[in-house]
């Protein structure tokens, strides 16, 4: 078997992958998942509308190359002992599933028991968070979205603050509150305070937003006090997956001066149930944003294009509409700093970054007003309410709104989907007050 899957357009796989998957051969994804009939969860992979487990491969011995024979990390309920192999073992174990998946293998294709042991249908199981997530540093990498944001609060004229070019900013995160896709959230409540009032107030939020975001996953990380170099960065990023940095607009106007966010973001962090490897993602490598007027420092400066060509979509489904309608879509290309500038900046001090770290993106926004990446942003800090087909208005997120983000990269005849990212607010928990 080759090292890695070819890209090549023509390839097609024995199982029926619908016009349109997310999930062709090509792709190959890695999830956690629980199969109709219950049990521990599993690693699998996805081929059209099929969920693969892997563990009934891994225990039939068809992972039998250098980096993964004897390994045993498919029968666990998260990805982190797979992603602690390294690229060489994700290369290997995508080598191996393209080739036991093609439409020419008859392994599989002709062995009706063992697929009966090994395919399930994508709407009977339940996908599980699929990364056992230590940390979680969340980013503020587009300058659209950041420039609007400054813009709102600070003017045109200082909308960027003075070192938003020189270095990818973020903040550390709740790694306890990110949850898996189709997870309900209740409304968060806090304090908040009216630009009028003389003090605060403790109410239910009454501007919960969404934020498009994609966040990467670290597979090996580093030692503490050696950090990871621009040209080797991406060698630690095991892959991909859509984020919705859910936002309290309101508790985070009033607690974000001097330190930061904290409340407004800690009530909960979607994010898909696919992990999207950067092998699939490469034959729509790209460059992104001219970074010359500063041009960065050394250790972020790289050599080669260094994002992908994501088209990105959110969509929103209120409760008296008929159907979702999509409220914006942009593009992952529009980031200023890539993913592997974050990473390098976030370990050059010597922070040892660890499997299963989740680094997100921040708000992925772009050049036009559909192009905005929250309501903040899309309905204008509410100035101008986004007006639904059913007579509906919506200046930030109503009980009962369920959002729906998905996200592919287009290729000849195929998409690298990333599935969908979903999550409904329900109205908040009454603390009895």
């Amino acid at each position: 078997m080759s090292n890695e899957p070819t890209h090549n357009p023509k390839l097609k796989s024995f199982i029926d992958v619908p016009q349109g998957s997310h999930f062709p051969i090509q792709n190959i994804p890695f999830g956690v998942f629980v199969p109709p009939s219950g049990g521990s969860p599993r690693v699998c992979t996805a081929i059209g509308d099929q969920v693969a487990d892997l563990s009934v491969l891994e225990t039939n011995g068809f992972f039998d190359g250098a980096a993964l024979k004897g390994k045993e990390v498919f029968d666990k309920s998260s990805l982190n002992p797979f992603m602690a192999l390294g690229p060489a073992a994700r290369r290997e174990a995508r080598s191996v599933i393209s080739k036991l998946l093609s439409e020419d293998e008859p392994t599989l294709r002709d062995n009706q028991p063992l697929r009966e042991k090994i395919f399930f249908n994508m709407g009977d199981v339940q996908m599980k968070l699929p990364v056992q997530i230590g940390d979680y540093t969340d980013f503020y990498s587009s300058r659209e979205h950041a420039t609007n944001v400054g813009t709102m609060f600070r003017g045109k004229d200082n909308a960027l603050q003075p070192n938003w070019l020189h270095i990818p900013v973020g903040y550390h995160g709740r790694s306890s509150s990110v949850i898996v896709s189709g997870t309900d959230l209740h409304r968060p409540q806090g304090q908040t305070k009216a630009d009028d009032a003389e003090a605060p107030s403790f109410t239910p939020s009454r501007l919960v937003d969404f934020e498009l975001e994609m966040g990467f996953f670290v597979g090996q990380g580093n030692d503490l006090g050696k950090p990871l170099s621009i040209n080797s960065a991406e060698d630690h990023i095991f892959g991909l997956a859509l984020v919705n940095d859910w936002s309290a607009r309101d508790i985070q106007k009033w607690e974000y001066v001097p330190l930061g966010p904290f409340l407004a973001k800690n009530f909960g962090t979607s994010m898909s149930p696919w992990i999207i490897t950067l092998e699939a993602l490469e034959p729509f490598r790209t460059s992104g944003p001219t970074q010359s007027d500063p041009e960065p420092l050394p250790y972020l400066k790289s050599s080669k294009p260094s994002t992908y060509d994501i088209h990105l979509e959110v969509h929103l489904k209120g409760e008296e509409m008929d159907s979702p309608h999509r409220i914006c879509a942009s593009n992952f290309k529009y980031l200023y700093w890539s993913m592997a500038q974050q990473l390098v900046h976030h370990s050059i001090t010597g922070c040892n970054m660890r499997t299963g770290d989740m680094l997100a993106s921040g708000t992925i926004s772009g050049p036009t007003e559909d192009s905005y990446g929250s309501m903040l942003e899309l309905s204008w800090r509410g100035s101008k309410p986004l007006k639904f087909p059913n007579g509906e208005e919506r200046k930030f997120i109503k009980d009962g709104d369920t959002i729906i983000m998905t996200g592919w990269a287009q290729g000849d005849g195929y998409r690298v989907g990333f599935g969908e990212c979903t999550g409904k607010i329900l109205p908040c928990v009454d603390l009895g007050l």
